[in-house]
């Protein structure tokens, strides 16, 4: 209490004698550099993980320290402490969901001291989302979410001071080209990271080009942002770590025998001079900080003031070495100011390799379970935010549900959690956080149902076992079960609905009692054989729907017995002669029964022979004492030797429905896949079930499926950017530099988010996935994809256990799907209006009825009616009381521009006014004052600094306007997001 009482005296003293009022944030609030010296940011941090090695809640406690010492609340409460002895000193935070439940543990006396280090710019915010996210596994959508959520905490709590401009990623795994465009469309003046190839680095220092201009984009105008690679990672320099977790000399000063403060200052000069050589201007910037320090954040600054002292004190014998506290802002701001040129980017820094052996591109599929989850609680997450807008949900419980599926999605994009990266423990938690949240935020949905539907007493159930046939709802019967279907689309939407069920005879009615077309399909046996799966059910009832926004199909069982029996229609396809022909009027597939594989595929008037068969890399396993002795781990992927292609005789059974077709391969003991066709659906679907790898040979194995073809691709394929914009990717290539091409097999490996393709003059294969997962194409025609790992070593690179994931006493099964298309070439690859469809498909709710449920006529719903095909929903949210947040993407990357008037969607929604922002939401577009800096080749220097505006005339418009006024214009690829203000809508 002694101390805590001295805390909150001076914290009172500091309030006194400075004026509340008082705002010198943003660049007022820089310190002035000198002229003909190398002038030297040092950037005070601490980078805390949101989950690694410890879970979220032990890093913020500080429990669990045999594990790693480190205790965030800790380091919040003395960085303030010090802040405010101070007025110099500088402090940046990254992780919003650290500091949001610091500072609502804090009394009224600090919260409005951090407010005053905030609004004079003590105290900046860099990056400034939910969590640091990753940028390979993460989808673009969620990644625009939990910055929504982070920027608006701290725009709800500091105003405009807390908002940040810098982008701080500092520890990802490499760097997405999408990551960069949306930092530009947040209106951030650059970003900074600590991670980049080791040859694509030491070149950069050769050449001056660590820091450059990205272009972000190949469609959006005003794309470009400033990027800068650190220097030494983001640590301090090398013995001048001065937290109490290090070990470096403090720096000794007065009347001491131990004095060292000549050699330590000449030790940082030396540094410092040795680092300008790797950058083009007089400014550098040397963070000051590591993971989770200033525990004790006395000592650090104790031990920087005086580097500063002394090492400005040089000057006066000739030193040009000046330095002073700063943050990224600052620095950038100085940068900004010289007016001079910088080189140019325009891919991505994928993939990332730390040493020749160590390509770190086994994360972009590690755990593969935890990664569908994920992309399930997006999924989850947008279907519940837009039932809450069009139930109009207000109550405080049904706030704090969604805000907490908000959280815990935002933590799941950090760069150790969707990554799977994260000690098994820890994975764990992140899965309990999610699945605790999306059932919290099922209450929010039933509630928006019973109120949108008849069924006001309706259960809404939903059933989160779908992967693997099981929902509870329909175990024992699926008679008098409605389905409540609903569309997260922006328009109407067919689609094939598959809900577990006994093999019985059923109808399934729409809301007017009109039977739609269903068909009863066995579950393959190989699923039906997992030990913890309840076999109460045995089938799938599937069934055709169509659906605007909302709509409920009622499935009862009729007496009459089934006409066909099942094994007319079900049978081992030894029946067949040597091949086996499946088709339905848009596709026709043929088989090889002699292997069990798939031989040609015809679809789009096109017919290609396409083999899909199955793989194993040995995972390489090493003591890593050295990078030629570098294991396949959590972080890495390094195979031992060759593919061993998996050529046992595949198994096929063929289900041979009226509008379903499927064939189920048992391929071994451990792999099967159903291979599945639709009727008036234009694409193939492979569902595949991988696992328990096993190990009982003391080798760890990573599973792949690969596509082979005749198409000559010319060692060229194409993936995807978090799920945008797509890139051109070539063999044993990079964009700047000759990669160390030691590991052939990883370092060809990139990450697709969404989709991998390629292509020769003619015709285009395309690959769409369901989760995150690693890719390539290792030779002309091929495709793969890693679908599961598992490995008995780890890689060194933090983790300290090997990927080895264990379910039910066993090694982890996982089960996904892929989709492919065979199609004629024309233009560049584009399924981006199919991917997101498949993403945002029909969201299931179950309840028990034996009524006819019908949705409300009154009820509010948007009107999409006149939005360009080409145009999708990415948002439809509460943003704050009376206000929701929409976000609309033109999913085209060919033609012209598109418009609509958004009137009717803006009346539909009771809209009273309606304003433009960035694309997180929290700024207004026409306030996008943005850095924009010259790049290398274009013949000119500006004579001024110049400044990004807004890339169109935002809209701004009320109720009272003419509909004339409400015109929305969407390039390719161009996402814009606005602010509804409604009119009072009575509860």
């Amino acid at each position: 209490m002694e101390y805590l009482g001295g805390t909150l005296a001076f914290i009172a003293l500091f309030l006194l004698n400075t004026a509340i009022c008082e705002t010198t944030c943003g660049f007022e609030a820089c310190p002035a550099p000198k002229l003909n010296m190398i002038n030297v940011h040092l950037v005070p941090h601490s980078h805390d993980d949101v989950g690694w090695l410890k879970t979220v809640d032990q890093y913020y406690y500080g429990s669990q320290n045999k594990i790693q010492h480190a205790g965030v609340q800790y380091i919040l409460d003395t960085v303030v402490e010090e802040l405010l002895k101070d007025s110099s000193r500088r402090f940046i935070q990254v992780e919003t969901f650290f500091f949001a439940k610091w500072y609502s543990e804090q009394n009224e006396t600090v919260q409005r001291a951090v407010k005053k280090l905030v609004a004079q710019g003590r105290l900046e915010f860099a990056g400034g989302a939910w969590s640091m996210n990753d940028e390979a596994t993460v989808h673009y959508q969620s990644v625009i979410d939990q910055f929504n959520l982070g920027l608006r905490y701290l725009k709800d709590t500091f105003g405009e001071c807390g908002r940040p401009t810098v982008g701080w990623q500092i520890d990802p795994f490499g760097h997405s080209r999408e990551m960069a465009s949306m930092f530009a469309q947040m209106a951030f003046n650059g970003e900074f990271f600590a991670r980049m190839d080791y040859v694509d680095k030491k070149q950069r220092m050769l050449d001056l080009e660590m820091e450059m201009i990205w272009q972000s984009s190949e469609f959006l105008k005003n794309s470009n942002i400033f990027t800068g690679m650190l220097y030494n990672h983001y640590a301090a320099p090398p013995g001048f770590c001065f937290d109490i977790n290090c070990e470096d000399a403090p720096i000794i000063d007065g009347d001491s025998y131990d004095n060292n403060v000549d050699a330590r200052v000449s030790e940082f000069i030396d540094y410092v001079k040795n680092m300008a050589k790797s950058y083009r201007s007089t400014h550098i910037m040397v963070p000051m900080g590591d993971d989770f320090q200033y525990e004790d954040a006395a000592v650090n600054f104790k031990n920087m003031d005086k580097l500063i002292k002394y090492v400005n004190d040089r000057q006066s014998t000739g030193s040009q070495v000046n330095v002073f506290y700063s943050t990224p802002s600052c620095y950038l701001y100085e940068l900004h100011q010289l007016k001079q040129t910088w080189p140019n980017k325009t891919e991505d820094f994928f993939p990332y390799s730390s040493d020749s052996h160590s390509y770190w591109t086994g994360y972009f599929t590690s755990r593969p379970t935890q990664k569908r989850f994920h992309r399930d609680g997006n999924h989850f997450f947008q279907t519940v935010k837009q039932l809450s807008v069009l139930a109009n949900l207000s109550g405080t419980q049904h706030s704090e549900d969604l805000d907490n599926l908000s959280q815990a999605m935002g933590i799941m994009q950090h760069h150790d959690a969707v990554t799977g990266t994260e000690k098994q423990a820890v994975a764990s938690d992140y899965d309990r956080m999610l699945f605790k949240a999306i059932v919290g935020a099922e209450n929010s949905a039933r509630d928006a149902l019973r109120s949108l539907t008849n069924l006001t007493s309706g259960e809404f159930k939903s059933c989160l076992e779908l992967n693997i046939s099981v929902c509870t709802f329909t175990q024992d019967t699926a008679n008098n079960v409605i389905v409540t279907l609903v569309n997260p689309l922006a328009h109407s939407s067919t689609q094939y609905v598959r809900v577990p069920a006994k093999n019985e005879n059923y109808i399934v009615t729409d809301e007017k009692g009109r039977e739609v077309f269903s068909e009863v399909i066995p579950v393959p046996w190989l699923v039906l054989a997992l030990e913890h799966r309840s076999n109460d059910t045995q089938h799938e009832l599937v069934f055709k729907a169509s659906v605007d926004k909302i709509a409920n199909f009622l499935i009862r069982v009729l007496p009459t017995p089934k006409n066909i029996a099942e094994d007319q229609v079900y049978f081992p396809a030894e029946r067949s002669q040597d091949e086996l022909t499946v088709e339905t009027s848009l596709v026709k597939l043929t088989f090889d029964t002699t292997t069990g594989g798939l031989k040609t595929v015809e679809m789009n008037g096109l017919t290609e022979n396409i083999q899909q068969t199955f793989g194993i890399y040995k995972g390489y396993r090493g003591n890593n004492g050295e990078s030629k002795n570098r294991s396949s781990g959590a972080y890495v992927f390094r195979p031992s030797g060759d593919i061993e292609i998996v050529n046992n005789k595949v198994e096929l059974s063929f289900y041979n429905g009226t509008k379903v077709k499927e064939v189920h391969q048992h391929v071994n003991e451990w792999i099967s896949q159903v291979i599945r066709i639709y009727e008036d659906v234009n694409r193939v679907e492979f569902e595949w079930l991988v696992g328990p790898i096993p190990t009982d040979d003391d080798v760890g194995k990573e599973i792949i499926t690969r596509f082979s073809s005749n198409i000559s691709s010319k060692g060229k394929f194409y993936t995807d950017s978090n799920g945008r914009e797509i890139l051109e990717r070539e063999r044993n290539q990079r964009e700047h530099f000759t990669p160390d091409m030691s590991e052939a097999i990883s370092g060809n490996y990139y990450p697709v988010t969404g989709q991998i393709s390629l292509q020769d003059d003619e015709k285009r294969i395309t690959l769409l996935n369901d989760r995150a997962q690693g890719g390539s194409s290792l030779k002309d025609g091929e495709l793969e994809l890693m679908l599961h790992r598992r490995l008995l070593n780890d890689d060194a690179f933090g983790v300290g256990e090997a990927l080895n994931e264990i379910q039910y006493g066993t090694g982890l099964i996982a089960r996904g799907k892929i989709y492919l298309i065979l199609d004629a070439v024309a233009g560049k690859p584009n399924q981006r209006l199919l991917q997101h469809q498949l993403d945002q498909h029909f969201w299931k709710f179950f309840s028990k009825s034996n009524g006819v449920a019908s949705v409300n006529k009154n009820m509010m719903i948007p009107d999409f009616f006149g939005i360009p095909k080409s145009v999708e929903l990415l948002s439809l949210e509460p943003y704050s009381k009376d206000q929701i947040l929409i976000r609309m993407e033109n999913f085209n990357t060919e033609g012209n521009v598109v418009s609509f008037n958004i009137y009717p969607l803006f009346e539909s929604l009771s809209g009273y006014q309606i304003w433009e922002t960035t694309l997180d939401g929290n700024m207004l577009l026409e306030d996008v004052k943005r850095f924009k800096f010259a790049q290398d080749g274009t013949g000119t220097i500006p004579s001024s600094v110049e400044y990004y505006h807004a890339p169109h005339n935002p809209l701004t418009a009320n109720s009272t306007m003419d509909a004339s006024g409400f015109v929305v214009t969407l390039v390719p690829m161009q996402i814009r997001t606005f602010i509804i203000q409604q009119k009072y809508i009575p509860s």
